[in-house]
């Protein structure tokens, strides 16, 4: 693809208002903070605990039923090959699974049974394990996706990224290898939650917006914590009260890891090739003697113009949203509770976190013993560093822990299944990679900022 060497003849008054207001009600919904119930949250988050609130004790049976349906329709697809399934593209999609796919959402389902009946080893339901995945992670992934999934397009399919991206590419590329529009991914974590970002960036890749080596960065890399979420994890380690420098130094140790993480393997290895269903469907090359402002806005016209019916947008969105609920629920609930075993009932993260003990008592952090053990657990679940955390008596060790906890990024409850289920090309061993190579670059940083202008 080529860029355009001049603009295109000037827009209808009405191709405008069909890229400003989805653009803007989209940007409304994802990108900007609100409080709700003393919470700083988006529109879509507001929309979710809505739901969850209104279903919250049905929730468990739902996730059941959904885990359920997945499992049988699954079974019946490997074992009888049904053509009403095999013959539908999206059906096909949803329940022709491997026989990985399918062992995990049988394993899903059975996690789900016994922790909403308390029945068989009580490690496998326990509140700590297989509870924290069907009551916490699992409700908030179902009513996230819901309205995520449905509402997306509002931010990608009428020119918002097209505009934005044109604004700032050159200051994405040069520092960070992307393009503009991986701004908007960023965003979306940021007020939201780190899975719609992911859930951006897998529509983009998957449309061909994304190279498989920027996909495997932003969704690895150009991402942060939500400021709900972080605002969470500083109250449960009793840091509140200093949230603003916490969640600055947070944001700082990501930046100083989104410019080194794409420069190093395994990132710098990926590809740069598009999606080969699909292929380059973008081109950031602004014509010579053509403003980028104008230029933005002109792509975003250009595709808003062409962006889906109301019907087809409504049509992918409940399709998105299927898939996830039948596809990423049970990953979420088998491996989910399976990390969260390991890291409850095994000594395999305290055993392999010694070595930092050294390190930590070199940084001259109080406690390094108790410290180290959650520095590595966060690979579980980020949640877990904050809850291991919280017994630790100097603050100052806390906010390290807290804030390494949201800086790692890449965790195996959430996160990293999302990204193993999604097409863009990132193994376990690349995330554990990953997440190793993020410690130790935010690690210092976060430390450093503690010590000087903090504690």
């Amino acid at each position: 693809m080529k860029a355009e060497t001049r603009i295109k003849p000037q827009a209808a008054t009405g191709e405008y208002w069909k890229f400003i207001i989805p653009s803007l009600i989209g940007s409304l919904l994802f990108l900007v903070p609100v409080k709700f119930q003393g919470d700083v949250t988006i529109g879509v988050g507001i929309l979710a605990s809505l739901l969850g609130n209104a279903f919250s004790e049905q929730m468990p049976a739902i996730i059941i039923f959904i885990l359920g349906i997945s499992v049988i329709f699954s079974t019946l697809t490997k074992a009888a090959k049904p053509a009403f399934i095999l013959d539908n593209k999206f059906l096909k999609g949803l329940f022709d699974t491997g026989i990985f796919g399918l062992t995990m959402r049988i394993l899903g389902f059975a996690v789900g049974i016994m922790t909403l009946f308390e029945v068989g080893p009580e490690f496998i339901w326990s509140r700590n394990t297989g509870g924290v995945v069907l009551y916490d992670l699992a409700p908030v992934l179902l009513t996230w996706f819901l309205f995520a999934g449905i509402l997306l397009p509002l931010l990608v399919e009428f020119g918002l990224m097209e505009f934005i991206g044109a604004l700032v590419q050159k200051f994405m590329r040069p520092f960070f290898t992307l393009p503009g529009r991986s701004s908007i991914d960023c965003l979306a974590s940021w007020m939201g939650a780190g899975t719609v970002g992911v859930l951006v960036t897998t529509k983009q890749y998957d449309e061909g917006f994304y190279t498989k080596r920027e996909a495997a960065v932003i969704a690895t890399t150009f991402s942060i914590a939500s400021v709900a979420f972080s605002l969470v994890v500083a109250n449960v380690v009793g840091l509140g009260h200093l949230f603003i420098p916490f969640y600055l130094t947070v944001s700082a140790a990501c930046v100083v890891a989104a410019l080194i993480m794409p420069r190093i393997p395994p990132l710098s290895r990926k590809p740069d090739t598009y999606y080969e269903p699909v292929g380059q469907q973008i081109d950031e090359t602004i014509p010579e003697g053509v403003s980028k402002l104008k230029w933005g806005l002109e792509q975003a016209i250009d595709k808003a113009r062409n962006a889906p019916g109301p019907k087809k947008l409504l049509t992918n969105g409940i399709e998105t949203v299927l898939d996830i609920w039948m596809g990423l629920i049970p990953l979420v609930m088998s491996l989910g509770a399976a990390a969260l075993i390991i890291a409850e009932y095994t000594p395999a993260f305290e055993f392999i976190s010694y070595p930092l003990i050294p390190v930590l008592e070199f940084m001259q952090l109080p406690e390094a013993g108790a410290a180290a053990q959650t520095m590595l657990v966060g690979f579980a679940d980020m949640f877990l560093p904050a809850v291991i955390g919280s017994g630790i008596e100097s603050e100052l060790t806390r906010f390290v822990v807290a804030g390494l906890s949201l800086t790692q990024l890449v965790y195996m409850s959430e996160i990293g299944i999302l990204i193993l289920r999604s097409n863009i090309p990132l193994s376990f061993l690349d995330l554990f990679v990953i997440f190793i190579e993020r410690t130790v670059i935010t690690l210092p940083v976060i430390v450093l900022i503690a010590h000087i202008f903090v504690f």
